[in-house]
């Protein structure tokens, strides 16, 4: 029988290119491919000619290689179905993060300047009420972590690499961007905007402690710190990607947990002011009452922030079929809200029984100074101020990328190239100003804890129990169904009744949560 030559036993029919399927990025922009690599990149897999048929003619050094050819490319499978353009964009440019690049991430958005106002949220719900619903939240908010951490890829071979295309993958493309898109920009812009005007009202006020009564030239206005602050975030915002600034997410997490430490200490260590009461506030009518604990419960509400990056902290990491990202994500998210509850808790508490319903509607940095502000010495006060503009510095860093990836998302879907050093510089410094602008004009934006907790609300408690059952279509009428639907409209219904609370509470009862009262 005539041998036939080898390259006739070993040759490999003709398959397609690997080709990433089409996706919207963040701006709505879909990414250039070409129709027929799209059709052909569907029935695709890096090792669909692999197969027994074709391995069973082969000797056996041939098949152990083509084996172990099978068991490299299942395991970097994750990596062969990205868009390309996710290589240019600052959230997915660098997928070298880790367990302790997340919980540095997790930390840095979870805990931050909010948590200073939870007692004046307890002046209005008490002891039993307010640490209730403060177990509640962190519980559910936990839940519903875990499930965008699965979900992010719950499809084999496709990563939702944003926020707002896991809502597209869920609710529809049109639909995914109008429920999604507004409430996670939101919490994006405008915390940069609130960090810049507590950052720079807390450096006036730091100023002001280290210089005291030596300082006799003329100080700097507010709006003059707010420009001192918003250049100091321009400049550290040039740091290129999400896992470029994993050092200055673990400077935050220091800041924040320090900061936070310090504040109840100080307070709880201080003798408490002695018309101090537990009772909630009294209004004057029922209806006052009624949207005073609204607005209370979207104080607490707003505390838990930061499911809006969860998807983005995860893209940040390597894939595999073997190693996917959920199990480094999910360590990391752990780790850092064992340490977010650590912080929360006792300044809620602390703070609640250190002041009472005296709590002034700045927060524990305010009820510092107003009690405390010759009892404390100088040094301490000023190194937690101090310690505040740090974590302003890195918080605004991280809630910032959203954005930029955004600009930049819109920019290489028209150009279909990456954004030179310039292009990208000139978006950061352009959303900097353009949030001190804001922050200048809507100077009571950093006061609005109770409206921001509820117009945000779904992103945190909501969406995801909803995404859960669209996506992995637990069986109808289960536990898991019924228990998922019922989570998210109850978080839609508590964000319309906050939301309304916070509304009222600005217009009606002047109580607005300033962190600081600038002269």
């Amino acid at each position: 029988m005539e041998e036939r030559p080898e390259t006739e036993l070993i040759s490999i029919p003709a398959t397609p290119r690997a080709s990433t399927p089409e996706i919207l990025t963040p701006s709505g922009q879909r990414s250039p491919r070409r129709e027929s690599a799209i059709g052909t990149a569907k029935s695709w897999t890096p090792t669909s000619f692999i197969s027994p048929r074709f391995l069973s003619p082969i000797g056996t050094p041939m098949k152990r290689v083509l084996v172990n050819m099978k068991g490299y490319l299942e395991e970097v499978g994750h990596l062969t179905k990205l868009n390309p353009q996710d290589a240019w964009l600052p959230i997915t440019e660098s997928r070298n993060g880790n367990a302790h690049y997340a919980a540095f991430h997790n930390l840095n958005a979870g805990v931050g300047f909010q948590a200073l106002v939870l007692p004046v949220a307890f002046s209005f719900l008490g002891w039993s009420w307010g640490i209730i619903s403060l177990i509640i939240a962190y519980i559910w908010q936990l839940y519903t972590l875990w499930i965008l951490v699965q979900l992010h890829e719950a499809v084999p071979g496709k990563r939702y690499n944003r926020y707002v295309e896991l809502a597209q993958a869920a609710f529809g493309e049109r639909l995914g961007v109008w429920l999604a898109l507004f409430p996670t920009v939101y919490l994006s812009a405008g915390t940069a905007t609130a960090l810049i005007l507590v950052g720079g009202e807390t450096m006036k006020l730091f100023f002001q402690i280290v210089c005291g009564p030596l300082c006799t030239s003329n100080p700097l206005t507010t709006v003059e710190w707010y420009l001192v602050f918003t250049s100091l975030c321009i400049v550290l915002s040039q740091l290129p990607n999400l896992n470029s600034i994993a050092g200055l997410s673990l400077v935050g997490a220091v800041t924040a947990i320090t900061y936070s430490t310090m504040v109840w200490v100080l307070s709880v260590s201080q003798q408490r002011p002695p018309s101090i009461s537990y009772q909630p506030l009294s209004m004057p009518t029922v209806s006052a009452s009624v949207f005073s604990v609204l607005n209370a419960l979207g104080i607490i509400a707003f505390a838990f922030r930061g499911h809006n990056l969860a998807m983005e902290i995860q893209a940040t990491m390597p894939s595999t079929f073997k190693k996917p990202a959920h199990v480094p994500m999910w360590r990391g998210a752990k780790v850092a809200y064992v340490f977010i509850a650590m912080c929360l808790f006792p300044v809620a508490i602390g703070g609640y029984w250190a002041y009472g319903n005296l709590m002034p509607s700045g927060g524990m940095l305010s009820a510092l100074f107003g009690f405390h502000i010759h009892d404390i010495p100088r040094g301490l006060l000023a190194i937690t101020f101090l310690l505040v503009v740090f974590n302003c510095l890195s918080s605004f860093q991280i809630y910032s990328m959203p954005v930029f990836d955004s600009f930049e998302a819109g920019y290489t879907s028209r150009t279909n190239r990456p954004c030179s050093i310039w292009v990208r510089s000139g978006f950061r410094v352009f959303f900097g100003f353009v949030s001190l602008l804001i922050g200048v004009a809507l100077p009571f934006l950093s006061s609005l804890a109770g409206l921001l907790g509820g117009l945000t609300l779904p992103v945190t408690f909501a969406y995801p129990c909803f995404m859960w059952v669209l996506i992995k279509k637990p069986i109808k009428y289960s536990f898991n169904w019924y228990f998922n639907w019922v989570l998210g409209w109850l978080g839609i219904a508590f964000s319309l009744a906050f939301s309304i609370g916070g509304i009222w509470s600005m217009v009606n009862s002047g109580l607005k949560l300033k962190f600081f009262k600038p002269n």
